[in-house]
């Protein structure tokens, strides 16, 4: 009982000051994701049994670079490219191999581009139309979390089949099933209430955050099986790590970026 208080309450704070910092402005959103990007660093750092100062100075140079200055489209577009590249790398590991070859090389580069440019794509995405957008921010954030919760609660209470057992045993086929539909009902709503994008576009970002987030967070799980340890860290009270919550929205922001952006470029 007291578990699910200090769980709850945690989250909730962690909520609200996500929320109240997206509204604020965008210099505010930027910084605190920089700030929640570079925890998210130094937990998968000890994921991964690294430990390099560089990785700072390049994600400080990427943050000023792309998601400040937002200096070069071209350059943000092959940053992308190469993003998804390694991400669908990632997926192809979860699904084919036994362990992800990340723990004998190429750390730098999957930690680079799966980690500190997945979190620039999602400071961009407030803004891929030229101007700051708070409400496109909170609405993807209300759909993954919509997905996560309730795939928690239909997984929990109707599922039977396991979704990949062999890295999340808890995770379920029905629960995945449950989570899609009342994403793609939330993303009605949310449709419902905001004039940026049409319904169809809010599903389509349902569906993508969905599949991705779902994977996002297995591969996350896989790193942390590999590493032999149950969560990233210990920062929020009876969540675990910050990379913990953060990482089926960071694996899907690249991919919302991209849907988003060819959806402009093609109209």
């Amino acid at each position: 009982m007291k578990e699910g208080i200090i769980r709850t309450v945690s989250g909730l704070l962690y909520v609200a000051i996500l929320v109240a910092s997206i509204l604020s402005s965008e210099l505010v959103f930027i910084g605190l994701f920089y700030l929640l990007g570079l925890i998210c660093l130094i937990e998968m750092q000890k994921l991964l049994h690294l430990k390099s100062y560089a990785l700072y100075v390049v994600q400080a140079l990427l943050f000023y670079l792309f998601s400040i200055l937002k200096f070069d489209q071209n350059a943000t577009i092959l940053l992308l490219i190469t993003t998804i590249f390694v991400n669908l790398f990632l997926v192809k590991d979860l699904i084919v191999i036994r362990k992800i070859p990340v723990f004998e090389k190429k750390k730098y580069i999957i930690i680079i581009f799966y980690l500190i440019s997945s979190v620039i794509f999602l400071t961009l995405i407030p803004t891929i139309a030229g101007v700051f957008i708070p409400k496109l921010i909170v609405g993807i954030f209300v759909l993954i979390w919509t997905n996560d919760t309730f795939a928690y609660i239909i997984g929990k209470n109707f599922g039977k089949r396991k979704l990949f057992e062999r890295i999340s045993p808890n995770k379920t086929i029905e629960g995945f099933i449950g989570g899609v539909i009342f994403s793609c009902i939330a993303s009605y709503f949310i449709a419902s209430y905001t004039d940026f994008l049409t319904a169809p576009v809010w599903f389509g970002l349902a569906i993508i955050l969905s599949i991705f987030g779902t994977l996002g967070d297995l591969i996350q799980s896989k790193f942390k099986r590999q590493a032999g340890v149950k969560d990233s860290g210990n920062l929020m009270p009876g969540h675990g790590g910050l990379f913990d919550r953060l990482d089926s929205i960071i694996f899907a922001a690249p991919f919302v970026y991209g849907y988003l952006y060819l959806l402009d470029y093609v109209s």
